[in-house]
């Protein structure tokens, strides 16, 4: 890699510093926020709309709100507020700017505490000059961020259980479809969506088994074997579905729903209440699974062990790990987890199952696996990022059609999260580190 001499400092023994030698594109982020920012002055502050407001929906009536500490809405001028914040996205890039020029390699934490206030100020700035002359709900818009999160979040964490092991899963997608096809089927024939939530994860098995036979048994390319058994997921669940389910609905795809669970107290907390504490059985299942799998690979010997084949198996066998078989147990846990993401699409969610109904979501969530480095916290974040701008295309498709305020065309709309997922993506998969040994089948010697 070349690098910019400026910055290049000599250490004692004559050479350069690694650690101050700044590379060369170091002005791509600030450039980057430099022209997001300008576009939202031009666009959402300078073209707004004079004298529109901008109305943003926050406590209800019958929230635990004592004295009125949050206000039932906030109304705020929508040209000069997006005015107001763009300025801030662009005193944030130039601080940015400074961060990048005058230190070779800015800590991760300062930088991305900067990119975060950037995003949240431009998201304002574009929601407050898209809802000129409406309401915004804001529970509504992050209460469908959840829900929408949560296929996401289980495939993104299936990923990191396979790919910490070193086997690369781009079979996330027949996963979902898997757990979403077993959760309707067998609902639908007891008649329970418990049991069809038991059902979800031991159908994904099956896509789980097929790809640790292929991947670590005969050592087959692992890309072209998760591909291959995502079309395979597809033609097999559309041929039931064709052939049975479309026949006799009312036995084999019943839209059965998992009841809300409702936690007393905490769920009349503004804003937060309804989002986190009023959900079915799945969303809290993955914050429960996000915590355990964190501390299990980062705190645990089970952990250490995992990661350990993922990074140099030789070195891992040496120690007496059993390699293959690691990988096996992983990508079968992994494919487990993707079940019940699966499971998200038809009974988290009320509806019954449909041709690939999952219409994608696999590979987002390994978008999701990406950008959070390999990390299940950092997944549960991408997939939030990713699910936020899914649920504001369907709350702006609905806000579309009313009388005045800024309409956006539909087709944008469509396309706005797998735009925001090839960004983020491309933001920073570069500087990502993968398992050293991902997609490398072991060979014992």
């Amino acid at each position: 890699m070349s690098t910019s001499p400026a910055v290049v400092q000599k250490a004692p023994g004559g050479r350069a510093d690694s650690a101050d030698v700044r590379p060369d594109s170091w002005w791509h982020l600030p450039a980057t926020t430099s022209v997001l920012g300008a576009v939202a002055l031009v666009l959402f502050g300078l073209r707004g709309i004079p004298g529109a407001e901008s109305v943003y929906a926050l406590a209800r009536s019958r929230d635990i709100n004592p004295g009125g500490i949050v206000p039932q809405s906030i109304t705020v001028p929508s040209m000069g507020a997006a005015i107001v914040l763009s300025i801030l996205a662009l005193a944030i890039s130039a601080a940015l700017w400074v961060l990048q020029a005058r230190i070779a390699r800015p800590r991760p934490a300062v930088r991305n505490a900067l990119l975060a206030v950037f995003a949240l100020t431009w998201i304002l700035a574009f929601l407050t000059w898209v809802i000129s002359e409406r309401t915004l709900g804001v529970a509504t818009l992050l209460q469908g961020t959840l829900t929408l999160a949560v296929p996401l979040a289980f495939g993104a964490l299936s990923g990191v259980l396979s790919e910490r092991a070193g086997v690369i899963n781009i079979a996330i997608e027949g996963q979902l479809l898997f757990g979403a096809f077993g959760a309707a089927l067998v609902g639908s024939l007891v008649g329970n969506a418990w049991i069809g939530l038991l059902a979800a994860p031991v159908m994904a098995l099956v896509m789980g088994a097929l790809l640790a036979m292929f991947a670590v048994g005969y050592r087959v390319q692992q890309i072209i074997v998760g591909v291959v058994l995502n079309v395979l997921a597809i033609g097999v669940t559309s041929f039931f579905f064709g052939t049975v389910m479309r026949q006799n609905p009312g036995m084999f795809n019943s839209p059965l729903r998992l009841p809300t669970l409702r936690i007393p107290v905490l769920a009349d907390i503004p804003v937060v209440g309804q989002v986190l504490f009023e959900q079915n059985v799945l969303v809290y299942l993955m914050w429960i699974i996000v915590a355990a799998l964190t501390v299990a690979l980062f705190r645990t010997r089970w952990g250490l062990r995992v990661r350990a084949v993922g990074e140099h198996p030789r070195a891992a066998d040496t120690v007496g790990i059993a390699v293959n078989r690691t990988r096996w147990i992983n990508v079968m846990m992994g494919s487990a987890v993707a079940g019940l993401g699966g499971a998200t699409l038809t009974i988290g969610t009320g509806v019954a199952f449909g041709e690939e109904m999952s219409a994608g979501k696999g590979y987002i969530a390994l978008a999701a696996m990406i950008l959070g480095r390999y990390h299940p916290i950092g997944a549960l974040l991408a997939a939030l990022t990713f699910a936020f701008a899914d649920s504001l295309q369907l709350r702006l498709g609905t806000m579309s059609a009313a009388e005045g305020g800024v309409d956006i065309p539909g087709d944008f709309l469509l396309m706005l999260p797998y735009v925001v997922a090839l960004f983020a993506v491309a933001g920073v998969v570069g500087r990502v580190r993968v398992p050293a040994a991902n997609g490398t089948p072991y060979i014992k010697q």
